[in-house]
């Protein structure tokens, strides 16, 4: 015999309901065996501004490699360090 899980409360604002999930268990409420999996393609990933100095060689480098692959350089940059980390990640 299954067991009846709580009924979640109506909250005022999100404030509300966020305060509530810190001090309740979700399993008491929520039947998680019919969870599925979200998808949201359209998200794009959060990012930050900052400031990166380079040798001017380097960053004129970068910018003929991007010319030559006709992309920003910029992009290139964040593909090149992301490749770079995953790998650096990997070594032990």
């Amino acid at each position: 015999m299954k067991k009846m899980k709580k009924s979640i409360p109506v909250f005022k604002n999100e404030r509300d309901e966020a305060r509530f999930w810190l001090s309740h268990d979700t399993t008491q409420y929520i039947d998680w065996s019919n969870a599925a999996r979200a998808e949201f393609p359209n998200l794009k990933p959060t990012t930050k501004t900052i400031t990166l100095r380079l040798p001017m060689m380097l960053l004129n480098s970068i910018k003929k490699l991007a010319n030559k692959k006709d992309v920003p350089y910029q992009s290139l940059m964040k593909v090149f360090l992301d490749e770079k980390v995953r790998e650096e990640m990997l070594t032990p």
